[in-house]
């Protein structure tokens, strides 16, 4: 198994089962100190830099946070509008990335372009992680969902995730690569422009992955064990920003999950969603026995907490 010292996290796709199951059980062993809203000292000597070419709040504050659990200094921005990077000079990836890699031990980007994050990783000598690049990826989000998985359920293998939303976003392209390392099926429900590519199915389909696709959350409901929401009606990530403007529009119900709807699912099936959400998901399902969104955002600081520590070289 290949060592995660000194090394990128870019994307799930070829991550090896045995590479999940470590990054799992290094969470496994950081979580007490997370838990019990302490600080360590394993990464007192190093600093994260973060650049954050598009708005986050989960995401890139569960790194910084996780840096600081373990002890680590922090540095970066979240908005490149007030930096060189985003304003007159638009100054280039290559650029940036050489000038950030001496200013601390490893580089978490989020950039509205895919492909960006692994641009960076070219030039960088300190590691990059993919904190999701335009349509593409978002790992360190999938590594969260599973761990949380895995610790809701027991396993990951044996079981079927309904995946409801749009297609193309970063997080259904993870999770699909991702499951084809374990022996697990995959419902994917969503609008007929938003569904997965032909390019992509034959892509998991190459790697083993069983799925399918249906019309209706109601069709797969009742034998979903993980139910996986990304809205329909959401940002264009292509963006580097993305305002509202005027009436976003309504989730068709096709493409919601209801406390009325949860009657006809397994009393142990799991909601994951990433957030933020828009009406696919109403507020009266979050005193369910099926909500795991809060657990998954605590998984989410645990989760960065073993990357950054493995990636590091703080431990193995």
């Amino acid at each position: 198994m290949r060592s995660f010292a000194g090394r990128d996290i870019l994307s799930l796709k070829d991550f090896e089962r045995g590479e999940f199951m470590q990054v799992f059980e290094v969470a496994e062993d950081l979580e007490p100190i997370a838990r019990s809203r302490r600080n360590g000292d394993l990464l007192s000597d190093k600093t994260l830099v973060t650049a954050f070419y598009q708005p986050s709040t989960r995401t890139r504050l569960a790194h910084e946070a996780a840096m600081h659990r373990l002890g680590g200094h922090v540095l970066g921005f979240s908005d490149p509008r007030m930096t060189r990077a985003g304003d007159f000079y638009q100054e280039s990836i290559k650029d940036t990335v050489h000038m950030l890699e001496y200013y601390g031990d490893a580089i978490v980007m989020r950039h509205f372009q895919q492909g960006a994050p692994a641009e960076a990783a070219r030039w960088a000598s300190v590691p990059v992680i993919n904190a999701g690049d335009g349509w593409g990826e978002h790992p360190t989000q999938v590594l969260t969902d599973l761990y949380t998985v895995m610790k809701e359920q027991g396993t990951i293998d044996g079981l079927t995730f309904l995946c409801i939303g749009d297609m193309r976003m970063r997080t259904m392209h993870s999770l699909g690569y991702a499951l084809t390392q374990f022996d697990a099926e995959a419902v994917f429900v969503s609008p007929p422009e938003m569904s997965l590519t032909d390019d992509f199915k034959a892509e998991l389909t190459d790697r083993g992955l069983v799925f399918r696709e249906v019309e209706h959350v109601r069709e797969a409901i009742a034998e979903a064990d993980v139910i996986y929401m990304e809205p329909v009606v959401q940002a264009d990530y292509t963006k580097s920003r993305d305002e509202a403007g005027g009436d976003k529009g309504l989730t068709p119900e096709n493409y919601r999950v209801t406390r009325e709807l949860l009657r006809e699912a397994k009393g142990d099936a799991i909601i994951l969603h990433s957030l933020p959400r828009m009406d696919e998901l109403p507020p009266d399902v979050d005193a369910t026995r099926h909500a795991r969104y809060w657990e998954e955002a605590f998984n989410g600081v645990v989760m960065r907490m073993a990357l950054l520590a493995l990636v590091m070289g703080a431990t193995e």
